[in-house]
């Protein structure tokens, strides 16, 4: 008991420090929160902390996560502050006060990702970040860039603009969704390679299941034939640990609603630096081939609100630790996973090991569609997910996030077993 108390007084001492006063910070407070993460996962004295962070419904059980995340309550609470001083003069304290905040936030951005603050544009979300670099490189007709049927659709449809507008070549990376093998993944990847391959397009994690493919060894295959690598990081970040150094890729983006918990709007692109110069904006600015990363910036009157109050979220997910959260986040997944998966008829459409999988999981039932399952679940337990009919998909996709409890996983279980039994 003893134990359990002091556990419970760090916890909320490093909440109060770190996320209910974010410019407070205790003595030892980070050295506390990075031990022993490893032990944690399970651990609901310091969840439940968490889940008393954000301002979720009680009266549904939201596991659509990978859409778009909620905001712990610090965040919002910046970014109302931040918007009630801008309308205190808006020409004033957006441009002279908010405006000055952007450079400390691409060096936080930045140290999180693992490069230069030279290299870290913010923007509004992952489409924006890739349409970007997908419209912005320089391809000539017969050129071949590499994509995959399971690429995000507001990537496929940029690409397809582009080979409409432009004659490019579009190749496509046969892939299977349960595959588990790295070898054979990067294989569909570089077996599309030839002499007129100049890009090829990755998503680190699949979005329809969640599927973790092995970029690294794809981008080291592509670039070593000069072949550019882009890389959709939406699911990715502040999900898996990761540095886009290790990645080895030449162009990234992401959403920062999603994993980091932003405010809804907010996302951020990666060019490596000798890269820059060649990638037109999509936003024209007065130096369109500069080498300044900030060129992708020139968006005009933007949120500023949204902008700022990232710092928060970013500060929140320190606070929780890189390796602390990823491990949560596969607990959740597996704990419900392992309580249904001899279900009768029950089908996985994502992989569930831990080197491919990390919170995400599409399951459905044989013979079942699955928007029957996404209604039964709503109606009668008031768990929210999302439909994924797409391909061979036909499931439903369940995300948890950090404030997801265990008693609002068993409601999950208890659902599908519930269909399972009752399905005919």
């Amino acid at each position: 008991m003893t134990q359990r108390r002091t556990f419970l007084r760090k916890s909320a001492a490093a909440l109060a420090g770190g996320v209910l006063f974010p410019a407070l910070r205790l003595p030892g407070e980070s050295a506390w929160l990075q031990t022993r993460p490893a032990d944690h996962a399970p651990e609901e004295d310091f969840w439940n902390w968490i889940h008393q962070a954000f301002t979720v419904s009680p009266n549904i059980i939201n596991l659509n996560n990978g859409g778009v995340s909620p905001q712990p309550k610090v965040v919002q609470e910046a970014l109302e502050a931040y918007n009630r001083l801008s309308n205190e003069g808006p020409t004033y304290y957006m441009w002279r006060i908010l405006d000055k905040g952007r450079e400390p936030l691409r060096e936080k951005l930045a140290e999180q990702a693992g490069v230069s603050p030279e290299e870290i544009a913010i923007n509004r979300n992952a489409s924006e970040s890739l349409e970007t670099l997908i419209f912005g490189l320089d391809l000539a007709p017969g050129d071949e860039v590499v994509v995959n049927r399971y690429d995000y659709p507001n990537m496929l449809n940029a690409w397809k603009q582009r080979a409409l507008r432009d004659k490019i070549q579009l190749v496509y990376a046969e892939t299977d969704l349960l595959d588990t093998d790295d070898a054979r993944l990067a294989e569909a990847y570089i077996s599309k390679f030839t002499r007129r391959t100049r890009v090829v397009h990755i998503t680190h994690v699949i979005n329809w299941n969640g599927q973790v493919l092995p970029v690294r060894r794809i981008a080291d295959a592509a670039r070593a034939r000069g072949i550019r690598v882009l890389v959709d990081g939406a699911h990715a970040f502040a999900h898996l640990r990761h540095s886009l150094r290790e990645l080895g890729c030449d162009y990234w983006g992401t959403s920062l609603h999603k994993w980091l918990c932003a405010p809804i709007g907010s996302g951020m692109m990666y060019i490596q630096k000798d890269r820059i110069p060649e990638v037109w904006p999509l936003l024209a600015p007065p130096e369109p081939r500069s080498g300044d990363i900030r060129k992708f910036e020139a968006l005009g009157t933007r949120s500023f609100p949204i902008e700022q109050a990232i710092g928060h979220a970013l500060n929140f997910h320190q606070i929780i630790g890189d390796e602390r959260k990823e491990r949560r986040l596969r607990f959740l997944k597996n704990y419900w996973v392992e309580k249904v998966k001899d279900l009768p008829g029950i089908r996985f459409y994502s992989p569930l090991d831990e080197k491919h999988s990390g919170a995400i999981a599409t399951v459905g039932f044989e013979g079942v569609d699955a928007e029957k399952l996404d209604a039964f679940l709503m109606e009668k337990y008031k768990v929210h997910v999302v439909t994924i009919k797409y391909e061979a998909i036909n499931g439903i996709r369940v995300t948890p996030h950090v404030y997801t409890r265990p008693a609002d996983l068993d409601r999950l279980v208890t659902g599908l077993r519930d269909f399972a039994a009752n399905r005919h």
